[in-house]
């Protein structure tokens, strides 16, 4: 019986750790300016909240960083984006096929996306599969949700702030 057992728990070990863990860094962007147009630039504590930002994933392996295509998203990323010689790619928000391709192309990665208020929860629900994450108010800035699924609609979700 035991020779039997064997040869399925090394199969099983071999499943475990043959699954991939994709992780998501999902960052709300940092402070705006408060003015009337469509796409503003960061404030000044904004753009020290991205260079924070920056400094605390340095020595977080990252294999691609997304954001949607504005000025306060892609302002937000770019500091960690030059710190990782690395492109900021834009992405089309509250999609499900963007965020299906980026688990394609990245499996097993570490993947960085800078949204909004609303993108945010909205990805991090997608990705788990559950709606557990209501949209941030618009004072709150520096939400991190690290998102680590082995696949869509399982997954852990560590809610941080920077």
């Amino acid at each position: 019986m035991k020779r039997f057992l064997l040869p399925i728990f090394l199969l099983l070990l071999t499943e475990l750790h043959a699954q991939q863990i994709t992780t998501f860094i999902l960052v709300r962007h940092a402070e705006k300016v408060a003015d009337a147009s469509k796409d503003p630039e960061l404030t000044e504590a904004g753009q020290q909240r991205a260079l924070r930002l920056a400094t605390h994933l340095n020595k977080t392996g990252v294999d691609a960083i997304y954001s949607t295509p504005y000025k306060r998203t892609m302002n937000t990323v770019a500091p960690l984006a030059k710190a990782k010689g690395m492109e900021v790619r834009n992405y089309d928000p509250m999609k499900p096929g963007p965020i299906d391709e980026m688990l394609k192309n990245f499996p097993g990665g570490t993947i960085v996306i800078c949204g909004h208020s609303n993108t945010i929860p909205w990805t991090a629900n997608y990705l788990t599969g559950k709606e557990s994450f209501k949209n941030f108010e618009d004072s709150e800035y520096g939400n991190v949700l690290i998102v680590e699924i082995v696949e869509k609609g399982k997954g852990k979700v560590v809610w941080l702030e920077y």
